[in-house]
């Protein structure tokens, strides 16, 4: 059987803010983004199973792991995973975070987390292929 993708779009609408140093030119304030988070899966083409997995499965994840989690949170104060709980740091440790909540999640036996992708903006993003 062939090697697939599936990537499925989420979003989530959240705030946060940067530490107060001039590289963040007056975006210290704390801001909110609605983000795109795009996540790709691979693995065998399976007819029987629907393809590389379940869509219902796949959203029901997602849904779990990122949207119930970030959706109109503050990530720097209901969110202190991501550094000391008084910022953040880059979209980059967002990517990170979530690629490391759905490997704990888990995905079907054969099918491996390929990519995460969360876009801030239309110029603006941070992908994830993990360590190789």
């Amino acid at each position: 059987m062939p090697t697939a993708y599936l990537t499925r779009v989420v979003d989530f609408t959240a705030t946060h803010r940067f530490p107060d140093q001039p590289d963040f030119a007056g975006a210290t304030a704390d801001h909110s983004h609605l983000y795109k988070c795009e996540v790709t899966v691979k693995g065998r083409f399976d007819p029987a199973r629907g393809g590389v997995m379940s869509l219902k499965a796949l959203d029901t994840l997602l849904r779990r792991e990122i949207v119930a989690r970030f959706d109109g949170r503050h990530i720097n104060e209901d969110i202190a995973t991501f550094a000391t709980g008084t910022w953040l740091a880059t979209g980059e440790s967002v990517a990170v975070y979530l690629w490391e909540r759905i490997i704990e999640a888990g995905l079907p036996t054969g099918v491996a987390l390929h990519r995460v992708r969360v876009q801030e903006g239309s110029n603006l993003y941070s992908e994830y292929y993990g360590e190789p």
